[in-house]
């Protein structure tokens, strides 16, 4: 955009050139129609002349309820160019797939040297928030869920064991440091919870959807975080712990902190998890002394957890030692 002249009132476009002016107006259709930025709106009012090519394109109720004549043409480049004779502006709203063929032809009338061109510029009428693209994903998925013959067959319980594997591959990828692998595996997880969301929808006597899944988490958040959202304080990562599970013990009426430990989780994970609890809550409970490899295994656990050391991933990586070590006995190259 040119800066706005002395002579020009405060709050209004430019004046345009001898040329005229094109304006390639670009939305998101993330965002809500209708909600455009300022200037945007300043530049369809002033225009001389306002065309979209796409008839279907959610803006252009909004704009005619707004008193925005549109017409819906697709000018070639040369007819664009016409349109800004005498100083004229012309407003191209552009589709989703953006204007390449347009943008090509004014960039070839441009480099050809025979044509004065107008000002060319670009104003983004709406823009993205942080998250936006989690709303083409719960399109996609219920587009599939709808038209997928595998996909509109799920259930809770068949997709389940998904979970279970996403979530194994994700701590793989963690533990590999593989930023790419990490991506994609953070993708497999939250497909599964969009959609376990979407299968949610369906029920017919207590349907949820994805809104209310990211509503309870939300308010469970900003709940157990009243040291960020209210006017508690806590200034150890020990002290926001005890809070969260004092809270989550009020929450669920919970009479032991043994209770919503899932006892289905892997062994070493199910001891240093009850070892945790007992030793967040200040209890003094000796390890149950047995014979036998469990026992043993219990109190490795234990230790390890009072040591601040994950038993399971301690002993994921002494595997991987352990696979290197046999592929290299067996002449096999590479981890």
């Amino acid at each position: 955009m040119n800066a706005i002249s002395p002579d020009s009132a405060p709050g209004t476009p430019d004046p345009a050139p001898a040329n005229g002016r094109i304006v390639l107006l670009t939305t998101s259709h993330r965002v809500a129609p209708g909600l455009l930025s300022w200037p945007a709106w300043q530049e369809l009012r002033a225009a001389d002349r306002v065309v979209c090519a796409d008839g279907a394109h959610p803006q252009l109720p909004y704009l005619r309820d707004a008193g925005v004549a549109v017409d819906e043409a697709t000018p070639t480049a040369e007819e664009l160019v016409g349109a800004c004779s005498g100083g004229r502006t012309v407003v191209v709203v552009a589709t989703g797939e953006g204007e390449p063929s347009l943008t090509d032809g004014l960039a070839r009338l441009a480099g050809s040297g025979r044509v004065a061109m107008p000002d060319l510029e670009l104003l983004p009428a709406s823009y993205d928030l942080p998250g936006a693209r989690l709303l083409d994903l719960v399109q996609v998925m219920d587009r599939i869920r709808g038209e997928c013959p595998w996909s509109s067959q799920q259930t809770h319980k068949g997709l389940a064991k998904y979970g279970i594997e996403e979530a194994y591959e994700l701590v793989e990828a963690i533990e590999e440091g593989d930023r790419d692998e990490l991506r994609e595996e953070l993708g497999d997880v939250l497909l599964q919870v969009v959609f376990h969301a979407r299968i949610a929808e369906e029920d017919p006597e207590e349907p949820f959807s994805v809104d209310d899944v990211a509503g309870g988490i939300v308010a469970k958040l900003i709940h157990r975080h009243p040291h960020v959202f209210g006017d508690e304080t806590a200034t150890t990562p020990e002290e926001v712990k005890e809070h969260w599970l004092r809270t989550k013990a009020a929450e669920k009426r919970r009479t032991s902190v043994t209770e919503g430990v899932p006892l289905g989780q892997p062994g070493l994970a199910l001891a240093a998890k009850l070892s945790s609890r007992t030793r967040t809550a200040g209890l003094d409970v000796p390890l149950p002394r047995g014979e036998g490899v469990g026992y043993e295994l219990l109190a490795l656990a234990a230790r390890a957890e009072a040591e601040g050391v994950d038993p399971e991933a301690a002993l994921r990586a002494a595997a991987r030692a352990y696979r290197d070590a046999i592929r290299a006995a067996e002449g096999v190259s590479g981890a």
